[in-house]
């Protein structure tokens, strides 16, 4: 899918990546420290239940490069949305293979007043397809009334409920 672009401080501590309170002294602490990162976010995928086989997370400065192969085009997708709306990670390089493919879908970043239905609204043209998106971030999402400014979403096609 190619490299996606997050915004770097919007996903604050959201999947457990606290990198506020550590004190790098040099290049090899913070290879430990993305290395670290890396572990945690491929634990939150294997405890968010997104199947990929060989999932592989290596983070270089505010990069991380994805690589595995997911069962279908939904699966990689949440996959990127973890890692990218993490703390830290500006971009995410997709270098996954899908097992089933699938139309991509598209990507929205949450911008201050937005709501699932207007977001639906501004998509699908009717506001009552939230809970289609909604159901789509799960289980990153778990209330769609609580989404975030600078987060990104996934919008599958109309009519695709994973």
């Amino acid at each position: 899918m190619g490299i996606f672009s997050f915004i770097k401080e919007a996903g604050k501590k959201v999947f457990g990546i606290d990198n506020s309170d550590s004190k790098e002294v040099g290049v090899k602490d913070d290879l430990k420290k993305n290395e670290n990162a890396a572990r945690k976010l491929e634990q939150t995928i294997k405890d968010l239940n997104l199947k990929a086989e060989n999932l592989k997370i290596h983070i270089e400065n505010d990069m991380a490069v994805v690589s595995g192969r997911a069962l279908d085009q939904a699966t990689r997708e949440k996959i990127i949305l973890v890692v990218g709306n993490s703390e830290g990670i500006a971009q995410v390089d997709d270098r996954m293979d899908v097992q089933n493919a699938e139309p991509e879908a598209v990507f929205h970043t949450v911008e201050r007043g937005d709501t699932l239905s207007k977001i639906s609204k501004e998509h699908y043209g009717d506001a009552n397809q939230y809970p289609l998106i909604f159901e789509a971030n799960k289980p990153m999402l778990q209330d769609p009334d609580k989404i975030y400014p600078g987060q990104v979403l996934r919008i599958p096609p109309l009519g695709d409920k994973r």
